[in-house]
């Protein structure tokens, strides 16, 4: 979970250079500036990571991706670090839930064998 002002004040301050850190190209897009989804999409990357068993210390957040299918479902997309991560550790399934309030976004994660 996460607050979305954090996300606003990370935006507010850096612009550019802070969504390239922490979101790829494909998710800025989704998002199109809607930064709740933004905030839902950092909180699950911190989920993932901790469902990894390693948090985001051994994984980069742009290896981490939160796509869509086309009836507008959440899906995760591991890149680098977080896939040889995940295989490493026979984690091939994902299951993902995003929502968010005014104030707070939060993200659920699950991996299966």
């Amino acid at each position: 979970m996460i607050e979305i002002a954090r996300i606003e004040r990370g935006i507010a301050r850096y612009g550019a250079r802070f969504l390239q850190r922490f979101f790829t190209e494909q998710e800025q897009t989704f998002c199109n500036g809607r930064v709740a989804s933004l905030a839902a999409r950092f909180a699950a990357k911190e989920a993932v990571g901790k469902a990894l068993g390693t948090g985001i210390g051994d994984i980069r957040w742009l290896d981490v991706e939160v796509v869509v299918d086309e009836r507008g479902r959440p899906e995760l997309v591991l890149h680098d670090a977080a896939q040889q991560l995940a295989q490493s550790r026979g984690l091939t399934q994902w299951a993902i839930s995003l929502t968010h309030t005014e104030t707070h976004a939060i993200a659920f994660v699950v991996a299966t064998s």
